[in-house]
C-alpha cells in the first residue's frame, strides 16, 4: 500500500490516461509545485509523444505498462524539482522552439521585450549595408535567433564562454534555417573581440545579473539546476554591466547602441553606469508590459561617429 503513494501503481487493468494525468497532478500538487496540472500535461504529453490536446481527446485511453513506465520517470524528475524544459530538453521563446540542456539559462519570456527594442532599433537605421548583431553570452542562441529570423538582411554574431553552449546555439540556428546568417564562437564577455575587429550596429546581451547572496534563496528550479555561472553578477549584480559600459562602445558602428536586459530593480542603477561612461549619448530605461524596468538602451554618442 505504501508504494501506491510513491509510484504510479500499474494494475492488472491498464490504466486510463486521464486517471494517470490525475495521480501525476496529485503527486505534483503534494510536492509544492504550483504549476502541478500544467506539468503533469506537459509530462504526459511527452511520455506518450502526444500534444496536451491530443490528451483530451484520448482521456479514456487504456495505456501500456511502459508508457506508465516513461511517464513516472518524468515526474520524478520533476518532483526532484528539475524545471520542465530541462526534462523535455525544448523551451519555446519568440513563438520558436528551441533545445535547451541544463548547460544554459532557460529563456524566460520577459527577454523577449530585450528582442523588441533591438527590432525597434533596427528598423530605424538608414544604412544600405546589412545590420551587424553581437549577443553576448548567447547560451542557446534565443535572443540571436530570434532576431536573425525577423531581420531578414541582418548578420548575427553571437558569443558564450561555454564551448557546449555554442553548439547548442548552432544547431538552433540550424533547426530555424538562420544558420548561413550566423556566425557563433566561444568568448569572455568583450575578451575575445580586437579593438580593431570589424564593428557592430547593435550589441545585445542578457548577462548574469542576481546578487550572489540572493542565489542561494531563489526556488530550486533555479538554485538547483540552471549554471550559476549565467546567473551570478557579483556582490551587488552588476560586474557585468560595468564591463559593458565600460568596453562596448569601442565596438560599436556611428549610431550604434547596446541593448541588455536587467533586473527589475536595477534600471537606474545600470542606466548611470552608461551616463558616467562619455562615450555614450542617449541612455533610456524600457519598461516590460507589466510596468517593470526591463531593458536599458546606451546610444553611442554622437561626437564619436
Amino acid at each position: 500500500m505504501m508504494e501506491n503513494q510513491t509510484t504510479i501503481a500499474i494494475e492488472s487493468e491498464a490504466p486510463r490516461l486521464c486517471d494517470l494525468l490525475s495521480q501525476g497532478v496529485s503527486r505534483l500538487a503534494s510536492a509544492g509545485i504550483d504549476s502541478a496540472r500544467l506539468d503533469g500535461e506537459v509530462l504526459l504529453a511527452a511520455a506518450l509523444a502526444m500534444t496536451r490536446e491530443q490528451l483530451v481527446i484520448a482521456a479514456r485511453l487504456p495505456l501500456s505498462a511502459a508508457q506508465v513506465e516513461r511517464f513516472e520517470a518524468l515526474l520524478l524528475r520533476r518532483l526532484r524539482r528539475e524545471p520542465i524544459a530541462y526534462i523535455t530538453g525544448r523551451r519555446e521563446f519568440w513563438s520558436l522552439e528551441f533545445q535547451v540542456t541544463r548547460a544554459v539559462l532557460i529563456p524566460r519570456p520577459e527577454t523577449e521585450r530585450l528582442v523588441e527594442a533591438a527590432l525597434l532599433l533596427g528598423t530605424k537605421r538608414v544604412s544600405h549595408q546589412p545590420l551587424r548583431v553581437l549577443d553576448i553570452g548567447t547560451g542557446s542562441g534565443a535572443i540571436a535567433v530570434s532576431l536573425a529570423k525577423e531581420m531578414a538582411t541582418a548578420l548575427i554574431f553571437a558569443s558564450d564562454i561555454s564551448p557546449v553552449a555554442v553548439a547548442l546555439a548552432h544547431g538552433n540556428a540550424v533547426r530555424h534555417r538562420v544558420a548561413d546568417r550566423m556566425t557563433l564562437f566561444c568568448g569572455d564577455m568583450l575578451a575575445s573581440l580586437s579593438e580593431h575587429s570589424a564593428r557592430f550596429d547593435l550589441l545585445v546581451s542578457n548577462p548574469p545579473y542576481i546578487r550572489n547572496a540572493v542565489i542561494d534563496t531563489l526556488e530550486p528550479e533555479v538554485r538547483d539546476w540552471e549554471p550559476r555561472g549565467a546567473l551570478a553578477g557579483g556582490v551587488d549584480g552588476l560586474n557585468f554591466y560595468r564591463l559593458i559600459a565600460a568596453q562596448a562602445w569601442r565596438y560599436l558602428n556611428p549610431d550604434g547602441a547596446v541593448v541588455l536586459e536587467i533586473d527589475a530593480a536595477m534600471g537606474c542603477q545600470v542606466a548611470a553606469l552608461f551616463e558616467h561612461v562619455e562615450r555614450y549619448g542617449e541612455v533610456a530605461i524600457l519598461q516590460d508590459y507589466a510596468g517593470r524596468d526591463r531593458v536599458v538602451v546606451a546610444k553611442k554618442a554622437a561626437r564619436l561617429n
